[in-house]
């Protein structure tokens, strides 16, 4: 511990945040990191507990060693906290820009009237200063197997997976179908959360340590799948669980658009300085959903022009009810995309104990309106564009149907005992697609575990 009363002399300090109305002018991050003494300081304030349940199962996916680096950011040893962190996260830059930050609502400074410390913001600390002073390099494997593993996906679990499979001298190729690589982090993410430089910057780094990768390619028909079979010893698949869930909703219009497919048009907009084919500007936009997809919608939303945004949400309002520890946001305190609309439109945009029941459309099949149920009592709202952030369902059936696998009811690729090895022979499953649904840093975790499983599997043992 490096300052064993550091939790009581110095309080919580966040990165600074521009304000909303500000903020939302473009689609930049909006978020400035603190000088280096005050970041040392909220180091200071880790307490080193004796059962540390901010790297546990209660806190953090990747038991990420939280309270070792905090020390060293104390310490001012910036190299060795990099070193503690990069022993279980491979990819900081992005869990500590869009992780929901679970180990800080499992601090034990939190359980007593003190804010929790200030994990994220640390962890994001370092990497930075890390990429900024010159202490990351590419280190490609000095010594390769001969082995050749297809990972098919190229979001958080593909990229922890052909990290891993490429640090052990496996020869690693990563297949994406579309542009770019990054699968989510680079398309299902806005920009302003996750600036798409810093997932360039990365896969940059994994090319220059041997990692190929290969956009544009579809691997959903047999042949391709045969092909990848054949020519590799393994094949992990981490497509995902992209499959999106329905809603019930009478009538149809090219107007009601699923959430992921507005927000990847959307950064493809922001990446090429156009504007979207599925723009919200001079619309009155309804958002259907909760979660952080929703979130990001509202944000979009509104910096893209719209002139109204409602967020139907099916739960009742949060009540003054004592918090579960664990907290993990239970407080339905506003995020960041409904602090933005709020401040563009003068209220929280959720309705809630409200659903979408009807669509009102034109002559021409263009949405004018949505027909809403709030606590039982029905009316019609404008609309011009319906986004449908309801999640997923599960895997999309053409990846798994071309590998000759069959989802479960949940949408999720079975595998065996150890947890990541599908019903067909050197082909294993990670992420969302074999789990369902879930978070970067549980992606993460899969990617990492399932390297295990591959390795094991091509050396009869694994280090890894």
């Amino acid at each position: 511990m490096g300052k064993p009363t550091g939790f009581m002399e110095y309080r919580r300090e966040d990165r600074a945040t521009a304000a909303p109305a500000q903020r939302i002018a473009d689609f930049g991050e909006f978020h400035s990191e603190l000088p280096v003494q005050q970041r040392q300081l909220q180091g200071a304030r880790c307490m080193n507990c004796g059962v540390p349940f901010c790297q546990s199962d209660f806190g953090c996916p990747l038991h990420n060693l939280i309270p070792e680096w905090n020390d060293e950011v104390f310490h001012g040893n910036w190299g060795h906290a990099l070193d503690r962190l990069l022993k279980t996260n491979a990819f900081p830059e992005f869990t500590g820009r869009v992780c929901p930050a679970l180990c800080e609502s499992a601090c034990v400074c939190g359980l007593y009237g003190e804010a929790p410390i200030s994990v994220r913001d640390n962890e994001l600390a370092v990497i930075e200063y890390a990429y900024a002073h010159g202490l990351i390099s590419p280190h490609p494997p000095e010594v390769r197997t001969g082995k050749k593993v297809a990972v098919v996906g190229s979001g958080p679990a593909g990229l922890a997976a052909a990290d891993q499979l490429n640090r052990r001298g496996h020869s690693v190729t990563v297949f994406e179908r579309d542009d770019k690589p990054g699968g989510l982090l680079m398309y299902g993410i806005p920009n302003m959360k996750l600036d798409k430089a810093v997932v360039t910057r990365r896969i940059g780094r994994m090319e220059a340590e041997g990692v190929q990768f290969i956009t544009g390619f579809d691997v959903a028909a047999q042949s391709a799948a045969a092909r990848l079979m054949q020519v590799y010893d393994a094949v992990v698949l981490c497509c995902g669980a992209r499959e999106p869930r329905t809603v019930p909703v009478e009538g149809s219009s090219r107007d009601m658009v699923q959430a992921l497919d507005y927000l990847t048009e959307a950064t493809k907009a922001v990446l090429a300085s156009r504007e979207s084919a599925c723009s919200a500007r001079g619309k009155d936009v309804v958002v259907i959903g909760n979660g952080d997809t929703a979130t990001d919608c509202v944000a979009t939303a509104v910096r893209q022009g719209a002139v109204s945004v409602t967020q139907l949400v099916r739960k009742p309002a949060p009540g003054p009810a004592a918090p579960v520890w664990p907290y993990h946001s239970r407080s339905g305190a506003p995020d960041y995309g409904q602090e933005e609309a709020a401040a563009k439109f003068g209220h929280d945009p959720r309705l809630y104990e409200t659903r979408a029941t009807g669509l009102v459309t034109d002559e021409a099949g263009a949405l004018t309106a949505v027909t809403i149920d709030t606590a039982g009592q029905s009316r019609t709202i404008p609309a011009g564009l319906l986004l449908v952030a309801a999640g997923f369902s599960g895997a999309e059936t053409p990846v798994a149907a071309a590998f000759g696998l069959t989802p479960d009811g949940k949408g999720r690729i079975p595998t065996g005992a150890d947890g990541f090895s599908t019903e067909r022979e050197g082909v294993f499953a990670a992420g969302d697609m074999r789990r369902g649904a879930s978070l970067v840093a549980v992606a993460l975790a899969e990617g990492r575990a399932c390297a295990r499983a591959v390795d094991l599997f091509l050396e009869g043992y694994t280090n890894l």
